[in-house]
């Protein structure tokens, strides 16, 4: 799978962008994503997420984690399958403040929670949501075995 990074904040290492890369391949290998899929994760700081929170889900605050799916199919639309195209997954944009506040709060390392709000973004682009409780709990049940089989539990 190609993963394109993009920090905007200019205050990740390599080594954070590695573990988001490795950590991405690792969850699309679990969810048997075609190999020949992409997605892009950028990282931003809070002003610009909450930017893009009010202007495309008309909330206007800070959030820490913003998923885009680029190939959901609306009613009626026919797929449209080519084996020489990649398939486009979506963006995920990660707020690296927010990711930072929240480490804190909840007593776990920075890359934890960097960890955790890249796979909850990718989830969201393969179709998992939290709109009811059993969604929710489907979700993060699988972002937990995620996670914790990759290595980066609480």
């Amino acid at each position: 799978m190609q993963i394109d990074c993009t920090d905007k904040t200019m205050l990740l290492t390599e080594s954070h962008k590695q573990l988001i890369h490795e950590l991405l391949r690792f969850a699309a290998e679990k969810e048997q994503v075609n190999s020949n899929s992409e997605v892009s994760v950028s990282f931003v700081t809070n002003e610009e997420i909450q930017i893009i929170n009010r202007t495309y889900r008309n909330r206007d605050e800070v959030t820490d984690v913003i998923s885009f799916a680029l190939e959901e199919e609306e009613a009626g639309e026919l797929a449209i399958q080519s084996k020489s195209l990649p398939i486009l997954l979506g963006d995920i944009i990660i707020s690296v403040e927010k990711a930072t506040e929240q480490a804190e709060e909840y007593g776990h390392s920075f890359e934890r929670e960097l960890g955790f709000l890249a796979v909850h973004g990718f989830l969201h682009l393969l179709g998992y949501n939290h709109i009811n409780e059993k969604d929710e709990k489907e979700m993060f049940l699988r972002q937990n075995e995620i996670l914790g089989a990759f290595g980066l539990e609480r």
